[in-house]
């Protein structure tokens, strides 16, 4: 009787640590400490950066109807390396990024991510999505295992043991990597030619109402509300650390910015928008210097020019964003 009875206890055990695993585990520790996974912006690991990038704006505050929009930063913050400044996403935003070679997937991490934390453990997460085509977007599986009872207020704490597949889980200067052996089972990915990497900002709030869910339908709590221009995620960087061999060169990855060409020293594109709209054009050179910068009322169906005769040969940043959209080019002319 005794040993069946501690069968049963050895039974009832054994279930309640396969079910309690997500609540008990631990993943890597904050940056600087032994078991980190994070990995430095100056890591000679990091062979390339993002090239160009769209991004679409949420409300500083999405539980306030009369929030505006985030508005730290462009999309043109978010190419090249880390230290150009940053976009903040807002509630619910989402960049989507892409690069001159696809990302492959390597031995370990293929890919890092960059948010602009201040500390180990004021963190403001993003959701990571990969795509081989730039339509069909597969997202990494999430775990947050902060407690979801109480909320973490504007300025409160995650620890990022805590923390595993979601971007912005290390400080400034550090990225999160990314492993797409993960993603090998995906049926609409190849995982050896990702095109786009998107982020989306989680609405850190446990409302019911706005909240967003990790994989295992646990509500992933961060700092909220953030009713700041910097709302939200804080993208710096993508950093890749396996590239396919062949020059890719991604030509239309949004709706927003439609069959972009360079015809006789000019520069011309179609915007996709059913209204009239206020856009603001912006070229900048490698520096980070700007040499054009206008607004002008955008007609649908209106074709863009800029013309770019007077420019040297080199390579350049178009950047053409309206209220609640932005999107960033690079292009090279070489006459």
């Amino acid at each position: 009787m005794k040993d069946y009875l501690r069968y049963k206890l050895s039974l009832v055990f054994y279930l309640l640590l396969i079910f309690t695993i997500p609540v008990i585990a631990q993943f890597a520790p904050s940056a600087g400490i032994q078991g980190t996974t994070a990995i430095h912006k100056d890591s000679s690991i990091f062979i390339n950066w993002a090239t160009a990038s769209s991004v679409v704006i949420g409300q500083e505050d999405i539980s306030n109807p009369q929030s505006v929009l985030a508005s730290a930063g462009d999309s043109s913050m978010a190419i090249g390396a880390p230290g150009n400044g940053i976009v903040s996403l807002g509630d619910g935003g989402e960049a989507i990024l892409s690069f001159d070679r696809f990302i492959e997937n390597g031995p370990g991490w293929d890919f890092a991510i960059f948010e602009n934390a201040f500390s180990d453990t004021f963190l403001e997460l993003g959701f990571v999505e990969v795509s081989s085509n730039g339509t069909e977007f597969v997202r990494f599986p999430p775990t947050s295992l902060t407690q979801d009872t109480i909320q973490i207020d504007a300025f409160g704490s995650v620890n990022p043991i805590h923390i595993n597949n979601l971007a912005g889980k290390y400080r400034a200067n550090y990225g999160t990597p990314f492993d797409l052996e993960e993603l090998i089972n995906e049926p609409n990915l190849d995982i050896n030619s990702i095109s786009h990497v998107k982020i989306i900002d989680v609405v850190g709030s446990i409302d019911s109402s706005y909240c967003n869910y990790d994989q295992y339908l646990n509500k992933i709590n961060d700092p909220f509300p953030t009713p700041f221009p910097s709302s939200g995620f804080d993208l710096d960087a993508v950093g890749v650390i396996y590239q396919a061999p062949v020059n890719i060169q991604v030509e239309n990855y949004s709706s927003f910015l439609e069959d972009f060409r360079i015809i006789n020293g000019f520069i011309m594109f179609n915007l996709n928008t059913i209204r009239t709209t206020l856009i603001s054009t912006k070229i900048f050179d490698l520096t980070g210097e700007v040499i054009l910068q206008n607004n002008k009322i955008h007609n649908p169906g209106a074709i863009q020019n800029i013309d770019i005769r007077t420019y040297k040969n080199g390579i350049y940043i178009l950047n053409v964003s309206n209220e609640n959209q932005s999107i960033t080019r690079k292009f090279s002319l070489n006459y």
